[in-house]
Parts: structure tokens; sequence; C-alpha cells
């Protein structure tokens, strides 16, 4: 690896700080989407149980808002059940929308990183271009010089090819399980809007 690192020149430290970027928002998401975090099983089920035996107190909202953002979303529910159909869909779906907008955190970094690493590829392969044209002499070209001209080039090319691909489709799986989690934690919402309504 060090050899590698070595052979393709300086640029290849810009990719790698990407790759360490990229690798570290994929971990983060994967472990922070996971549905049992976002949408706990049984608790819709555990909060229409919980309206009909009249104990949906402002503490145990509290802690229901608390467990999970699919919580937060029946919390608000029950919390502003006395306002009328309308208003009660425009406040649920102001926290829907923030939670939304916290479930999609660092994707739109991940895209950045899956469109900027052929670019810093391709930077690279400029430099080892000029590395190559440098070598050329009237004289005769120096062939150590040309070896590592193309080497940059060719390290620096595949290399932001190998960041781009596996970041573009953690961006794509990510932004499905999360459109999942939205349809979900959207079913359980109009579930409980309906144990309300009976």
């Amino acid at each position: 690896m060090q050899s590698i690192v070595h052979d393709a020149g300086w640029p290849i430290w810009l990719l790698i700080a990407l790759s360490m970027a990229g690798l570290t928002i994929i971990i983060e998401r994967f472990l922070s989407l996971r549905t049992s975090q976002i949408t706990p099983a049984g608790l819709t089920q555990q909060v229409i149980q919980m309206v009909h035996s009249g104990l949906d107190s402002p503490s145990n909202l509290q802690k229901l808002e608390k467990n999970s953002p699919l919580g937060r979303i029946l919390a608000q529910l029950l919390r502003n059940k006395h306002l009328s159909k309308s208003e009660l869909r425009l406040t649920v779906e102001d926290t829907g929308r923030d939670v939304a907008h916290q479930l999609n955190r660092y994707l739109p970094a991940l895209s950045t990183i899956a469109s900027v690493a052929p670019l810093l590829g391709l930077f690279g392969t400029v430099i080892g271009m000029i590395e190559i044209f440098a070598a050329y002499r009237v004289d005769g070209s120096d062939p150590t010089q040309l070896a590592r001209g193309i080497s940059v080039a060719l390290y620096n090319t595949g290399f932001g090819i190998l960041i781009a691909v596996p970041a573009m489709m953690a961006h794509r799986f990510f932004k499905t399980r999360v459109n999942s989690l939205l349809i979900r934690m959207e079913q359980s919402a109009r579930h409980v809007l309906n144990a309300l309504e009976s």
C-alpha cells in the first residue's frame, strides 16, 4: 500500500482524505438509519393502547418523543389532537419535515464525494501527464520519470473511480432507506390518527 501511495504521487492524498470522509459518513448513516432506531417494532400499537387507556399524559408524551423519530411524530400528533384536522396535519407535517431533514443528514455530502472523486482522479491524471511531458527531452526521455508520470496518472484515475462507485451506491441505498422509513412513519401516524377519531 505504501508503495502504491508513493507511486501515485501527492494528488492521491486528496483522494485518501475524500475516501476517509466517505467511509465515515457511510458507517455513521448505516448505524443511524437502522429500522429499530427510527421506527421501533410495536411502537404504533403501544401508542394506540396508550390513547385508548387515556395514558397520554405530558410526561408519557415526553418519553415517547425521546424514544425515536417515529415517537417524536406520534407525540406531536397526540399533543395537538385537540386541533382541527387541517391544523393537526400541518403541525405533524412540520415535525415530519424536520425528522426527514435529520434522516437525510450527510447524504448530500456523500453525493458530493461520489461526484468529486472522479474529478480529483482526473486532476491526478493531469498531474501525471504534466510529469510525462516534463520527462520529454530532445536528446531522449528519462524512462524513470516517464514511468512515474504514467503511474501517477493511472493510480489517481483508478482510485477516483474506486471511491466514486461505492459512494454513489451507498447514497442511493440510504436515500431509498430514508424514503421507506418516512413512508412507514406516515402510515403509523395515520393509524394513530384513525384511533383518535374512533
